[in-house]
């Protein structure tokens, strides 16, 4: 047996942050489970690890969306226009199965369609789910039966992704893994899960950024080509990671991360590009065509307006406004008296291009959601947020059961569908403005508060600036050479800190 001298130490592992001693809302919550953790307790001897916990949650969560649509599932989908919107229970998924060919067993992009839309309209990563769930969906049966069947399957992937979602979140921030409860227990996330496929792309970039806050610049790079190959929005992030690089002088993983995207996303496209460019297209001319659609601010100027905006304006105007939030993000970065967090800046530019979108379906709230829990991790200000998207949630369904069920008028009309939408936006901006907040005021910063720098910032946290505009800076922001948390003055220990649990 060795003896104590001639045996290594072991590494003492960073002390894990527990939002009951930090979070009044986290506190009383515990309380349904026994009240919050004790100060003498055991911690890490346990199966039970926090991001098990978490993604265990997540997954019981999820399957409580998939059992709030089964009105749909029994009978809506498939009888009735307005059923499915009284019952909150719509999904794309049924009903695209055979709308988009694949009860016919038609190849996505190179085979026509009949009908109004000539091709698959999503891009190709996410026909790629869709048409290996059709391969795993039993052919027997009628159509209805298939279609239950490619839902539930394609139910069974999308759970596959939620929980890597949650296994990343958790892991992101090293001492940070019960910040994960905030989106497995996230109402809007169960009840949108099964939408669309959303929760690809969602996957892909939650591993991506993972891999940034490992230090892996070339792994993120080719995960983030592939969430942008599964949906456009991931392609943002690139535009916070450019700023903050710059300021940090971190322009080889910036430049090797840019390279990873390019080269994975052209992978992914370019077989289909070369030989059915013209289905390969579809998704970006019909993004490019699609008129003001539900959930924008622009339906509410369309529809209370005798002159409305054409697609044109909506378009350049959009873009613009992307835009100018990128140049405004760039101005906080510089100006800020701490660099900003990574996740804080891509919650705000995913944030914008949702706010400032012609058309916002219930299920981008997906791809807020695990940004949300980065870069704010408060549950009181994650829980307003959440009420106000599930209202959104709501009164698109009433509001379509207006319009569907014709003279009854059976839901909610377009007056209140109208505070709906600017519920969903108040609800964003809010959360937005508490982002913004934190980096002007990085005191504020629950994550600071903590002693953590930028954990989800891979090479960026810690690093000491290059660029910065000068006379702007806080007295404290010069960094030391080499990584070192930061003591933002702990919070105050709540009341319940000495209980057991």
């Amino acid at each position: 047996m060795p003896s104590a001298e001639t045996t290594p130490a072991r590494v003492r592992e960073p002390e894990t942050v527990r939002p009951t001693r930090e979070d009044e809302i986290a506190a009383a919550g515990s309380e349904l489970i026994g009240g919050p953790l004790g100060r003498r307790a055991l911690t890490g001897t346990s199966w039970w690890t926090p991001v098990r916990v978490v993604v265990l949650v997540a997954i019981g969560m999820f399957a409580l969306g998939l059992v709030q649509k089964a009105p749909c599932y029994d009978g809506a989908w498939f009888f009735g226009a307005s059923s499915q919107y009284t019952h909150a229970c719509y999904s794309d998924i049924p009903h695209l199965y055979q709308g988009r060919g694949f009860a016919d067993g038609l190849v996505p992009y190179f085979d026509k369609l009949p009908g109004d839309m000539d091709y698959l309209e999503y891009p190709v990563l996410t026909g790629v789910f869709m048409e290996v769930a059709s391969w795993l969906t039993p052919s027997s049966g009628g159509i209805q039966h298939q279609e239950q069947w490619y839902w539930f399957v394609n139910a069974g992937m999308l759970m596959v992704c939620a929980a890597v979602i949650a296994v990343c979140v958790g892991r992101t921030h090293r001492r940070r893994p019960w910040d994960g409860l905030l989106l497995a227990l996230a109402p809007a996330f169960a009840l949108t899960a099964t939408i669309n496929w959303d929760l690809l792309a969602v996957a892909l970039t939650a591993a991506a950024m993972l891999m940034w806050s490992r230090g892996r610049a070339v792994a993120f790079g080719v995960l983030l080509g592939l969430a942008t190959a599964a949906k456009l929005y991931p392609l943002v992030l690139l535009g916070p990671l450019l700023v903050l690089c710059w300021r940090a002088g971190k322009w080889r993983e910036f430049f090797q991360a840019v390279g990873g995207a390019a080269g994975a996303w052209l992978v992914v496209n370019v077989p289909v590009m070369l030989f059915a460019f013209e289905g390969w297209s579809k998704f970006y001319t019909f993004s490019h065509d699609r008129g003001i659609d539900f959930g924008s601010f622009w339906l509410i100027w369309s529809q209370n307006s005798s002159n409305p905006p054409s697609i044109d304006f909506v378009n350049t105007t959009a873009s613009a406004l992307v835009v100018l939030s990128f140049l405004g993000i760039a101005a906080l970065t510089f100006t800020a008296p701490r660099r900003p967090r990574f996740a804080q800046l891509a919650f705000l530019m995913v944030a914008a291009f949702i706010l400032t979108n012609k058309v916002y379906s219930p299920q981008y709230v997906l791809w807020l959601v695990p940004l949300a829990v980065l870069a704010r991790p408060k549950w009181r200000d994650f829980l307003i947020w959440q009420a106000c998207e599930v209202a959104y949630f709501l009164g698109i369904w009433f509001y379509l059961a207006y319009t569907t069920s014709g003279d009854a008028h059976k839901g909610l009309p377009t007056e209140g569908y109208h505070w709906a939408i600017a519920l969903h936006l108040l609800g964003t901006l809010y959360l937005c403005a508490v982002v913004v907040r934190d980096i002007l005021r990085p005191e504020r910063d629950v994550v600071r508060r903590a002693g953590d720098d930028d954990p989800s910032g891979g090479v960026l946290d810690g690093a000491a600036d290059q660029f910065v505009l000068r006379g702007l800076r806080h007295p404290e922001q010069e960094a030391p050479e080499e990584p070192s948390r930061t003591d933002w003055g702990g919070p105050e220990p709540l009341p319940h800190e000495g209980r057991s649990l």
